[in-house]
């Protein structure tokens, strides 16, 4: 058995009306681009290339051999996260042009019969480091593909679970995050509070850079158990040692809140193994590539899906 994890970091509008003001000039942007628009009933007029385009990678993937697919979404991209740090991420200024198609995308990946997890209170993130918990404790799974370039990822690596950037071909192991980060996977979140990360909107501690947090955390693991005076420090080499500890030991409450907002929850509801077997596109889906111009695609996953019943009845 082979699982893919996959996410987009998108973001859920509350309503079409949300953006309604801003629908002429979207419009206007989407025309003069030559971008391909699409009219359904129930949504006002959006571009559909991102949607079309994620729904073809996942296929994809399916046809690379994954037998077991979830794609995790920020339902909306505000999560518990923003009420521990006013600077955390936010939708603020997030392109309506993308944000138009955030509806579409959740119901065509239900409808090509892939599970998804739209989170709300917690992230994307969150869920797949859920789902990445929940596969490598199934002793049916043989490997878990955590498909996303995102730092903080990396601390789900580990046995089973690698993680996989598809656009650059790169696999991460245990061995590979170390190499990439300078710290293990369990140091990850450490080395994103000392550092910080500007995608999720937090700035890490003044001075820290990714080379000094790696070679101190090497040494120690965990900022917890780096000590307040460089001389302590059994780490030779490290520039500004002296000026690196007084900056932590003044932000010891900060680094911790950096630290938990980098720390991925493993609780996230993503439900079983069984529940992400991807078995077929629901009886929609070729409403949806006739909505998208893509007829070759549907031709694809009805193939696939009479590969994977054929290859079923094999096995039973």
């Amino acid at each position: 058995m082979r699982l893919a994890a996959l996410a987009w970091k998108i973001e859920r509008t509350p309503s079409v009306a949300a953006f309604a003001d801003r629908l002429d000039r979207t419009l206007a942007e989407v025309a003069a681009r030559g971008a391909e628009l699409v009219l359904l009933p129930e949504y006002a007029p959006v571009e559909v290339g991102a949607t079309r385009a994620v729904v073809t990678s996942v296929v994809q993937m399916l046809e690379e051999g994954a037998t077991h697919v979830g794609v995790a979404t920020d339902h909306v991209i505000e999560s518990f996260r923003n009420d521990l740090w006013p600077g955390y991420k936010s939708s603020e200024g997030m392109d309506p042009v993308l944000l138009a198609q955030f509806p579409l995308l959740e119901d065509a990946l239900v409808s090509l019969g892939v599970a998804v997890w739209p989170m709300v209170e917690y992230e994307a993130d969150d869920a797949l480091a859920s789902a990445a918990r929940v596969a490598a404790e199934d002793p049916r799974v043989e490997r878990v593909l955590i498909c996303t370039p995102d730092k903080d990822l990396g601390q789900c690596v580990g046995g089973k679970v690698v993680q996989l950037d598809r656009r650059k071909e790169v696999l991460l192991d245990r061995a590979g995050v170390r190499e990439k980060f300078g710290v293990p996977p369990e140091s990850i979140a450490d080395w994103l509070a000392l550092v910080g990360d500007s995608a999720d909107g937090f700035p890490g501690i003044p001075g820290w850079g990714a080379k000094s947090a790696a070679a101190v955390l090497a040494r120690y693991g965990h900022v917890e158990a780096i000590p307040d005076d460089a001389r302590d420090w059994d780490v030779p080499g490290v520039r500004g040692a002296q000026r690196l500890a007084a900056a932590l030991t003044a932000a010891r409450s900060l680094v911790s809140l950096f630290k938990d907002l980098a720390t991925l929850r493993t609780d996230a509801d993503v439900g079983t193994v069984d529940d992400w077997e991807w078995t077929g596109p629901r009886a929609d889906f070729p409403d949806w590539c006739e909505r998208f111009g893509t007829p070759r695609l549907l031709t694809r996953v009805e193939t696939l899906a009479r590969t994977r019943a054929a290859e079923q009845g094999r096995t039973e």
